[in-house]
């Protein structure tokens, strides 16, 4: 009789943001083409160590299944990925999942994200609707601006720059570069662009553009391959700018 493929996997628990980190071991039957949310899932059903103890189901987010949302955001064999494009065939075992280690650990691989969500709304990450939306079409955008802020739309807000920014840490509250590049999304709008100034002035602060080490490390990572340090630069130069005019009282 043919031995059955197994998968096995190394999972980093934790109960509580106040509970200690634990490490276990699991192995669940191989499916041809599947994925670590696949593996995830048959964990969930039938949560057996792979020494065959009793444990309570791995806690883990997720939504689209097809790297979109950036929910299931985590550290597969020490790289910072989404789990649902992580297909096993492609991975070494045993394969090792951790959470995210720049956001606050919820319980084993789910990882609060508020710093991310609270920064977008610092800079006003939206274009401000005031009534005169049903007036027509509004000004044209050239085919290079769309070029541009169709890449930088692509963003899902994922936290994979944030992991791989050696500029985030304790002792640094360095906005993150996704936060940066949707400033200038929202500035290239032509609509967005009358608030420019508001989200350049969130960004002079020590703990804005200027944060960036410049280690590129965040384009490297990116799911969504979005040229995160031409936002970077694009959006030093805009503050530099900002900053001269109110020098000078440009404005």
């Amino acid at each position: 009789m043919t031995e059955q493929r197994t998968i096995e996997l190394k999972i980093k628990r934790q109960d509580s943001p106040n509970d200690p980190p634990r490490w276990e071991v699991f192995s669940v039957p191989y499916l041809p083409r599947a994925n670590v949310i696949t593996c995830l899932k048959q964990i969930q059903s039938n949560p057996v160590t792979k020494d065959g103890k009793e444990t309570t189901p791995v806690v883990w987010d997720s939504n689209c299944l097809e790297e979109v949302c950036g929910a299931c955001t985590m550290l597969v064999n020490g790289k910072v990925r989404q789990a649902c494009s992580a297909l096993v065939d492609q991975l070494e075992q045993p394969i090792v999942l951790e959470p995210m280690r720049k956001f606050p650990t919820v319980r084993d691989l789910v990882v609060d994200r508020s710093f991310m969500f609270e920064s977008l709304k610092r800079v006003k990450a939206w274009i401000p609707i005031d009534g005169s939306y049903d007036l027509g079409a509004g000004p044209r955008m050239s085919e290079r601006q769309q070029e541009i802020a169709y890449m930088l739309s692509r963003c899902m807000t994922c936290g994979c720059c944030v992991e791989a920014c050696p500029q985030v840490n304790e002792r640094s509250d360095f906005i993150g570069p996704a936060v940066i590049s949707q400033v200038r999304l929202f500035n290239l709008h032509p609509t967005g662009e009358m608030n420019r100034w508001e989200r350049l002035e969130s960004l002079i602060d020590k703990d804005g553009i200027s944060g960036c080490g410049g280690a590129q490390n965040c384009v490297k990572v990116c799911p969504k391959e979005i040229q995160l340090t031409e936002s970077i630069a694009a959006m030093a130069r805009e503050t530099s700018k900002y900053q001269i005019r109110k020098i000078f009282h440009m404005d």
